[in-house]
Order: C-alpha cells, then structure tokens, then sequence
C-alpha cells in the first residue's frame, strides 16, 4: 500500500517541474525553506495553504486538517483520496502551495 501511494505522491509531484520531492522515510517538497506538502505514515497527501484559503479549501474539498504523526500540521488540508483520480487538478492546487510560500520569508 506504502509503495504505491507513494507513486501518486511522485506522480503528482512530477506534474510540477518547479521543484521535487526530498526525504526518504517521510517525503516531502519544502521551498524557501518552508515544507509545503507531506506524505505521511498512513499514506495521505497534504498541501499547505494560508489560513484562509486553508479554511475555503476544507469546505471545498469536504476535507479536514492534515495530521502527521499524531500532531496537527498547521495551515494543511488533506487531500481526500477522491481528488487523486484527477493528478492535473491536485497539482493545480500543489503549484498554488508553492507559491504561498515562496511569498513567505526566507527560513
């Protein structure tokens, strides 16, 4: 199961030649010095976003909060598994993460 979510998660991520995933054991894409989606233990996709279009994106996606680990990864949604029957539109949303936070202050 491990293996292949984690191809969806490389397969999304190719969608987006602007960066690439880092980490082994819990892969990631982070830029500016700031993570902006995690693949976690219990195999599921989150995309962080600001605290507003977080909160759009939790009605809009009838979502939740990401949670890796046990511990609540502020300004993330969970991206339901429905959503990755349509890899074009999650990396719509995986750009739109990237840009939040290169708008952010370097790390």
């Amino acid at each position: 199961m491990w293996d292949e979510k984690l191809k969806i998660y490389d397969q999304l991520i190719d969608k987006c030649p602007r960066f690439e995933r880092k980490g082994k054991t819990m892969p990631y894409t982070s830029a500016n010095g700031h993570m902006f989606s995690l693949f976690n233990k219990d195999c599921e996709i989150g995309i962080r976003f600001s605290k507003e279009v977080q909160e759009k994106y939790i009605q809009e996606f009838n979502s939740s909060i990401y949670k890796s680990y046990g511990a609540v990864m502020k300004g993330y949604v969970l991206i339901p598994e429905h959503m990755l029957e349509d890899l074009d539109d999650v990396a719509r949303y995986l750009n739109e993460s990237y840009d939040y936070v290169m708008s952010l202050e370097p790390k």
